[in-house]
């Protein structure tokens, strides 16, 4: 297994894991082709520094991801954030260390960024992600709202 920055014709195989679980399914659209929006989002986060989306890949197949951002702050110092966030692996590739390794590459990246801390947000239907979470060491310790527009 390999584990680097997205391609561009990794997207399809993206979107179809974010698509391929119980509240993925009815928030994205995997369809072909892509909904543009998808591939204007893509094109973003190429082009902006810090941000970028992990993939891990095996026999050239890509079997799971996620999106890890530097996010710049003053709080704490001037203090930068590593953010992960949709996180999927193939459900057929789970319990195999992959989710795991993959967080590993981005702590590691976060770390070589000089990043203070890394954060993710979890919905709280994810019970199983939560275990995940706690096992690497992640830290329940603020509750998180947001606003949808």
């Amino acid at each position: 297994m390999d584990i680097r920055t997205a391609l561009q014709s990794d997207l399809e195989a993206i979107v179809r894991l974010l698509a391929d679980d119980e509240l993925g399914v009815s928030r994205e659209r995997f369809e072909t082709p892509l909904p543009q929006a998808y591939i204007d989002a893509f094109s973003e986060i190429q082009g902006q520094k810090g941000n970028s989306i992990l993939v891990a890949v095996e026999d050239n197949e890509v079997i799971g991801c996620l999106q890890l951002t530097f996010v710049p702050g003053l709080a704490r110092l001037g203090m930068t954030r590593a953010q992960i966030e949709g996180v999927r692996v193939d459900k057929q590739y789970r319990s195999r260390g992959i989710g795991e390794a993959l967080f590993r590459h981005a702590i590691d990246s976060a770390k070589a960024n000089c990043c203070g801390l890394v954060q993710l947000t979890t919905d709280k239907k994810r019970n199983d992600a939560h275990r995940f979470y706690e096992r690497l060491g992640f830290v329940s310790s603020h509750e998180g709202m947001k606003l949808s527009l």
